[in-house]
């Protein structure tokens, strides 16, 4: 598959038509970078986020991985901003208002909402991927549903 079929509609049909999309781009590729990479460019193209991405666990901080849009924080230490304590939490975060959020850590002064969904693999997280928009509280609990679900495909 080369070409992802952009769905229009609510939020629930695009994530409907694109998960059958991504299953097909991971099936058969075992090289982790390339699946992190073609998850991240698949949502970028259906839904226009500001920025999405994968973080990686490399010892006691995250490293950014493959993503789409503008250059990002390269090191997160746990515990710290949205993604660490994601990552802490082994738990998605939903932040409506980054300014908000108690030690966010701007990579991008025109982030202003914010979804992380946690890697786990052998009750060990060994990834985020993490998304920003733009627009306030854009994040909901259908984008944790399909998330988790589109994480979970995920082979690493």
């Amino acid at each position: 598959m080369e070409d992802l079929q952009i769905v229009k509609g609510n939020k629930r049909e695009q994530y409907t038509s694109l998960i059958p999309q991504i299953k097909g781009l991971l099936e058969g590729e075992t090289d982790t970078v390339a699946n992190l990479a073609n998850v991240a460019a698949a949502l970028k193209e259906q839904f226009g986020w500001f920025w999405v991405g994968f973080y990686l666990v490399k010892g006691d901080e995250l490293v950014v991985g493959p993503f789409q849009g503008p250059v990002a924080c390269t090191r997160i230490r746990k515990h710290k901003g949205v993604c660490g304590s994601s990552w802490a939490a082994a738990a998605t975060l939903i932040v409506p208002d980054v300014e908000a959020f108690p030690g966010h850590i701007a990579c991008n002064s025109l982030s202003r909402s914010e979804i992380v969904v946690p890697l786990i693999r052998n009750g060990e997280v060994k990834a985020v991927l993490d998304a920003d928009s733009e627009h306030l509280s854009h994040f909901d609990e259908t984008d944790r549903q399909f998330l988790d679900e589109i994480v979970a495909l995920i082979v690493m």
